[in-house]
This record gives structure tokens, C-alpha cells and sequence, in this order.
């Protein structure tokens, strides 16, 4: 398996992500190649640890069966290196989006399914406070029928969003946005957590998977060199 590959892919899913926002069929599309992708780069990380520490696990690896094999092998190292990678996923996985891409991906997993994608208007230089708002558009098929009919949406729209979203900046003593600096984005709830933007959660995700597959290789290497 070639993790290298696998995260290039990432790479041009959110970058058709990005093309293709808000319209929820091709966001929802190439959101689902994305997450079938960190599935298979953190099983790779398995893949790899089974081979290096010598576990001889011949079905597919995933943690769970990396770590029965360990424990029948009495394999200290291996089962150390199950230890380390539980602690780092949590560590990885406590900020907001990251939060969000493992709840997705454990759902992908276990119900082949993603949260449904809800098109929302936000302002383009985003505030941790801001405020989205949801716009109900005429789909076909559940693409977008045209992007003339989103922009007379997006305008319809308009004056409540700003009035609302410039109340809350200026108590917050952030700058005021005009019309010109708003967009609609492809959205999704997950659980107990609202209104994640798909793009930029994926994005925000990359490097997060990057350092797991890169210290992860370096923890299988510090366990299992002869000192």
C-alpha cells in the first residue's frame, strides 16, 4: 500500500471539493472518496507496523486485529506501539474538525453513509463566532439546476444574514462584511456537532493525517531498531 499516494489523492479530493462547492451531489461525491481515503492511509499505518514488527497478520489489518495479534504473540513492543497510536489519535482528534472527519469516518465505516450535505451561506473571511445560514435551492437529480438560481437565492437571502451576522461581529468588535464578501458553502451535521463546513474541515484535515502517518512510521522505527 502507498500511503504517499493515498494522501495525494486526498489532496485533489478537496481540491474538486473546493471546484465543485456548494452543489451537494459532487461535494458529497468527492467528500466520500476523501473519506475512503484517511480510512485506508490509517489501515496502511497498520499494514506497515504488521509487516515491521513481524505479526504475520495475512487478512486485512486494522487496529484492533494489530492489537489481538500482538497480545497472543505477547509481542511487548507491538502492543506498546497500539498504545502510543490510541494516545495519538485522541491527541490529533480534539480540536472542532478534526473531531468531526473521525466521527465520519468511524460512520463511513461501520454504515457506508455520510451526513447529508446542506447548502449555507457564510461570510468568505470567517470568525470563529460567525454565523451561517441555510438556503433551501431547487435541485435535479440532487445537483444544483443552475448557479443562476443559487445567486438569486444567495441575494434573497441577503439583508437578514448581514444584518444579523454585522450585529454579532460588532459586539465582538470584528469587521462589518458587505454583500460582495459572502458565499454559499456545502455544509453537514454530524451527531452533537452543527454546521461543519465540508471543504474547509477537509482541508484542515490533511496535515492532521500527514503527522499520523509520519510519526507513526517514526514510532515503529524507534521500537523496533536494534539498540
Amino acid at each position: 500500500m502507498n500511503i504517499e499516494k493515498i494522501i495525494d489523492d486526498c489532496e485533489i479530493y478537496l481540491k474538486q471539493i473546493k471546484q465543485y462547492d456548494p452543489d451537494p451531489y459532487y461535494v458529497n461525491h468527492f467528500f466520500s472518496k476523501f473519506i475512503d481515503s484517511v480510512n485506508t492511509a490509517l489501515e496502511g499505518i497498520f499494514d506497515e507496523a504488521n509487516r515491521d514488527f513481524g505479526l504475520f497478520i495475512t487478512e486485512k489489518v486494522s487496529y484492533e486485529k494489530f492489537l489481538e495479534r500482538a497480545k497472543e504473540k505477547n509481542d511487548e513492543k507491538a502492543i506498546k506501539f497500539s498504545e502510543w497510536y490510541i494516545d495519538k489519535i485522541n491527541q490529533e482528534h480534539k480540536s472542532r474538525f478534526p473531531k468531526v472527519i473521525k466521527k465520519i469516518c468511524e460512520l463511513k465505516n461501520k454504515q457506508n453513509t455520510l451526513p447529508e450535505i446542506k447548502i449555507m451561506i457564510r461570510a468568505q473571511d470567517r470568525y470563529e463566532n460567525d454565523i451561517n445560514q441555510q438556503i433551501i435551492v431547487g435541485l435535479s437529480n440532487e445537483r444544483l439546476r443552475s448557479k443562476d438560481e443559487l445567486q438569486i437565492e444567495i441575494k434573497r437571502q441577503l439583508p437578514v444574514f448581514l444584518e444579523v451576522i454585522n450585529h454579532k461581529r460588532t459586539e465582538n468588535n470584528e469587521p462589518s462584511v458587505n454583500e460582495n464578501q459572502i458565499t454559499a458553502s456545502a455544509f453537514i451535521d454530524i451527531k452533537d456537532v452543527y454546521e461543519i463546513e465540508v471543504a474547509y474541515a477537509t482541508e484542515v484535515y490533511i496535515p492532521v493525517l500527514i503527522r499520523l502517518v509520519e510519526e507513526s512510521r517514526k514510532k515503529i522505527k524507534e521500537l523496533t531498531s536494534w539498540n
